[in-house]
């Protein structure tokens, strides 16, 4: 949870005292208590309280959305859900009738923004099996939400994130500077360099048309479905924002970029979304733009991020991989271009 410089276990020593503290925010059963589920951009904790009341608590970063902008994430949420589009888990209403609330804790310089979701059955799926399936799934599903986002009127005001490559690239990148993580050094950085300027250049040629970009999920991965024997539900809408469609199959990639089953998993997704929505090859020909672009993006989370388990696990080697996946792709496209 980048956005402090606290080491991370006091960090989450104050945490969890404010997610005790923020359950009262709430008319909850007797004796509910928060338990850390996770930490990433957010805290997120599991609620249980008497007569066997389960909820999903998620403490927000600080200084990572506004407040108008969550309120625009569950806006999206609901809307999906409705229109019976994909299943979505709900929230509560606090006590004084907002689903947003705020919480103040001693040790911590600001106030945290605090959403409970109900409690969503089910499993994720079997990452160590055959994953076809599952991403034929995906792809159905990003398709019908792209449409949705077509044609949905988003309320006045609305607020989200932007991930393009000025996002990625720009001064003002969401998580930082690539160049900033770990490892990057004279080995890696000119064709990281080199990369970045192809992706630019061929986004700007792509164009944000209104059939190629809109609201996307953004994280749309296998951890962030949840099946429930015949329903599959998708959770963790907190990185939704304006892009383009086809990073939604980047983003569900993210970190396995390199697998060899993956052609076999885009496919697998292609065959899903061309199940739904129409798909033309020129916005196929740019999804390794896409998975290049995110694969960056990451190598800046992970520096930005460095304080946590998952990032110091990854930084020995993402930066090298990351070079090594850029030089097949800069490879690959200049042969296309021939």
């Amino acid at each position: 949870m980048a956005g402090t410089d606290m080491p991370l276990a006091k960090l989450l020593e104050h945490l969890d005292r404010l997610a005790q503290k923020a359950l009262a925010l709430w008319d909850l059963p007797p004796n509910a208590h928060a338990t850390l589920l996770n930490v990433s951009e957010n805290a997120t904790y599991l609620v249980k309280a008497d007569g066997g009341f389960r909820a999903i608590m998620r403490v927000h970063r600080e200084n990572y959305h506004t407040r108008r902008a969550i309120e625009c994430e569950l806006a999206w949420i609901d809307a999906l859900d409705r229109d019976q589009v994909v299943v979505t888990p709900g929230h509560y209403t606090g006590r004084d009738g907002h689903a947003i609330q705020s919480c103040t804790i001693d040790g911590l310089d600001a106030a945290r923004f605090v959403v409970l979701f109900h409690f969503v059955e089910g499993a994720q799926p079997d990452e160590s099996g055959d994953l076809t399936a599952p991403f034929r799934q995906l792809g159905a599903m990003a398709a019908r939400m792209h449409d949705h986002a077509t044609s949905w009127t988003r309320p006045d005001g609305f607020e989200r994130l932007v991930w393009d490559d000025q996002a990625v690239f720009g001064p003002q990148a969401t998580w930082g500077n690539w160049r900033d993580a770990p490892n990057v050094d004279a080995s890696v950085r000119p064709v990281l360099e080199a990369a970045e300027q192809t992706i630019r250049s061929r986004l700007a040629a792509y164009g944000k048309g209104s059939n190629r970009h809109g609201l996307i999920h953004a994280d749309m991965r296998l951890a962030n479905l949840l099946i429930d024997g015949a329903e599959t539900r998708l959770i963790d809408f907190d990185d939704c924002g304006f892009g383009w469609f086809m990073y939604d199959f980047a983003a569900a990639i993210s970190f396995i970029e390199a697998d060899p089953s993956i052609p076999a998993l885009k496919a697998a997704w292609l065959r899903g979304y061309r199940s739904v929505r129409d798909l033309p090859a020129s916005d196929e020909a740019e999804i390794d733009t896409f998975i290049m672009m995110r694969r960056m993006a990451l190598l800046a989370w992970i520096g930005s991020h460095i304080e946590a388990p998952e990032p110091q696990a990854m930084a020995p080697h993402f930066a090298a991989d990351t070079a090594r996946l850029a030089k097949i792709w800069l490879e690959t496209v200049s042969q296309h271009a021939v």
